[in-house]
C-alpha cells in the first residue's frame, strides 16, 4: 500500500494557521510499520483538487487521508470534488448523517448545516468522537475528515487500527563514511530493487564532507550483502566508516 496525505487549507500556505496533520499521521502509520508514499498541502481550489484525488486515484495500490473542507461553508469544497472524482456521480444524501445533524442541531440544521449529510454515493461514515459529525470513506480506502486536529486525529487513528494491521517492520542498516557522495555512487547504482536507500550528505565546514548511507528493507541477508559491497569499496580506497 501507499499511503498519501492530503492537506486542504489555504490558511496553512498563507500562514494564518501552522499544519499539524502530516507529523501527526506519519507517527501514527509508524506504529504500524507503514510510510507515508507523498503528502500535500494545497490550496482550496478546485482543479487543484481535482488534480491531486485523480493522481492518487490513478495509483491502484493507494490509500489517502484527505484533511479538511467537509463542512457547509462555501469554501467546503471536498464533498463535491470527491464524488466527481471517485464515483463520477453526484453527492447524495446520507440519511443516517442528515438524522445525526437534525438530532445535534434541531430547527438550525436548516438551512446550511444539513448539506453536510450530501457524500459522495456509497459512502461510508467515519465517526466524529467531538460533535458527531462525521467524515466519510469510498472503498475503505479513501477517508475524508474535517481539517480540525481534536476531531480529526483520533478519527483517523482508529481509522488506521481498523483497517491497517501491522506489518512487519523493515530492517535497517546505517553509516557513516568520510567521503562525499560521489565515491559511493557506483555501488548505489547496482543495489538490488529491494533495497531500499537512503544517501545524505553532510558538509563539515568549508571542505569537510561525509555521507551518511542508510539501507532498508525486508530481506535480512540482500541487505548484508548489499552493505557488504560499501564497506569492501570504502576498505579498498582505505576510507574510514562507522556504522550508527
Amino acid at each position: 500500500m501507499k499511503f498519501y496525505a492530503v492537506i486542504i487549507g489555504t490558511e496553512i500556505l498563507n500562514a494564518r494557521r501552522e499544519d499539524k496533520h502530516f507529523t501527526f499521521l506519519r507517527d501514527t502509520l509508524a506504529k504500524y510499520n507503514h510510510e507515508l508514499f507523498a503528502s500535500f498541502i494545497i490550496k482550496d481550489d478546485i482543479n487543484l483538487m481535482k488534480n491531486i484525488y485523480k493522481l492518487i486515484l490513478d495509483d491502484k495500490e493507494s490509500v489517502m487521508f484527505s484533511f479538511g473542507g467537509i463542512g457547509s461553508t462555501p469554501d467546503d469544497l471536498t464533498r463535491a470534488i470527491a464524488a466527481e472524482v471517485f464515483t463520477q456521480e453526484p453527492l447524495q444524501r446520507n440519511k443516517d448523517f442528515e438524522k445525526a445533524i437534525i438530532e445535534r442541531f434541531k430547527e438550525d440544521a436548516y438551512p446550511h448545516r444539513i448539506f453536510m449529510s450530501d457524500l459522495p454515493k456509497e459512502s461510508s461514515l467515519i465517526t466524529n468522537p467531538v460533535n458527531n459529525m462525521s467524515g466519510f470513506s469510498l472503498e475503505n480506502r479513501f477517508f475524508f475528515v474535517p481539517g480540525f486536529v481534536e476531531m480529526s486525529h483520533p478519527m483517523i487513528e482508529q481509522v488506521i487500527k481498523t483497517h491497517f494491521a501491522k506489518v512487519k517492520e523493515k530492517i535497517r542498516y546505517t553509516f557513516i563514511a568520510q567521503t562525499s557522495e560521489d565515491t559511493l555512487i557506483s555501488i548505489m547504482n547496482i543495489l538490488p530493487k529491494q533495497v531500499e536507500l537512503s544517501s545524505l550528505p553532510m558538509l563539515h565546514g568549508t571542505n569537510g564532507v561525509s555521507v551518511e548511507i542508510s539501507l532498508s528493507g525486508h530481506d535480512e541477508i540482500l541487505l548484508k550483502q548489499s552493505l557488504e559491497l560499501f564497506y569492501k569499496e570504502l576498505e579498498k580506497k582505505q576510507i574510514e566508516y562507522k556504522n550508527i
